[in-house]
């Protein structure tokens, strides 16, 4: 039998395979302090970045759902690869049984928006894991919005480890983010936009800053989805009626509480509670 969904106002929750989602969170916060906000990292079964279309929407919805069930009307997935491979099969087929009247939304889409303004060469690039680009879902994107922009695609496979590892600044890393700039940049030398398609890659900004061109524009995601949800509110009142409003966030993970506690300090610059959760 369907559990019955909590129907009164609720935090807005934040969702990632990982700590990436941090980085969105964040940002998030900065520009709506005012709201509650439930972060659930699926840390134990993390990354997605390799898994299949098949095992990454049914973890996703899994933590969707637990989400609604902590008393969610909105979720974030914050997380490339489950925009990619999870978000639209959830909205289409999901949302409609689950509770038409809640909303998942995703990290692409916000991203996407922006590049037409950006890009003068009409070439841009996009590094990201292995599954968001085999998932093809920026230039498919991209190309509903501006048909005339050419995309091309570099997987980054090591630069989540490097990161989780908090290893972004050792002088190792240097040989990674050159190796993959420099691959994306071999495909097309008109690129002069670069997406960070992967929610972990701002921690890498200092060094992928030191190997990419000057002339080329870095397009982090923070920002963008915090102004879209900003935006998104303000047009959906009816959405925003249903989220509390305390400045308060509480912080959920599928691994052991204090992995998930020293990692977090990577991403954010504030210690965290955290609580253990099964999905």
């Amino acid at each position: 039998m369907k559990q019955k969904l909590p129907s009164t106002p609720g935090p807005i929750g934040v969702f990632d395979s990982g700590y990436g989602g941090l980085t969105i969170l964040s940002k998030i916060r900065e520009a709506l302090p005012e709201y509650d906000y439930i972060y659930l990292g699926d840390n134990a079964r993390a990354p997605y970045g390799t898994r299949s279309f098949e095992v990454v929407y049914e973890f996703t919805l899994q933590a969707v759902t637990k989400l609604f069930e902590m008393g969610c009307h909105l979720v974030i997935l914050a997380c490339n690869t489950a925009s990619a491979k999870a978000l639209r099969s959830i909205q289409i087929n999901d949302l409609p049984h689950l509770d038409p009247a809640r909303r998942v939304l995703g990290v692409i889409r916000p991203t996407v928006e922006c590049i037409g303004n950006i890009t003068r060469s009409r070439h841009v690039g996009v590094l990201a894991t292995g599954g968001t680009i085999k998932s093809e879902s920026y230039p498919l994107e991209i190309h509903k919005l501006f048909p005339d922009i050419k995309v091309s695609g570099e997987a980054c496979p090591l630069w989540v480890s490097l990161v989780e590892n908090n290893e972004a600044q050792g002088d190792g890393t240097d040989y990674f983010v050159r190796k993959y700039i420099n691959e994306l940049l071999a495909k097309d030398r008109e690129i002069d936009t670069a997406i960070l398609g992967c929610t972990h890659y701002p921690i890498l900004l200092p060094k992928i800053r030191k190997y990419m061109p000057e002339s080329i524009t870095i397009v982090s995601q923070g920002k963008l989805v915090a102004d879209s949800l900003k935006d998104y509110l303000h047009r959906h009142p009816e959405i925003d009626a249903q989220c509390t409003r305390n400045g308060k966030c509480s912080y959920y993970t599928t691994e052991a509480e204090d992995k998930f506690t020293e990692s977090a300090s990577i991403f954010l610059n504030e210690a965290v509670t955290v609580q253990r959760i099964e999905l």
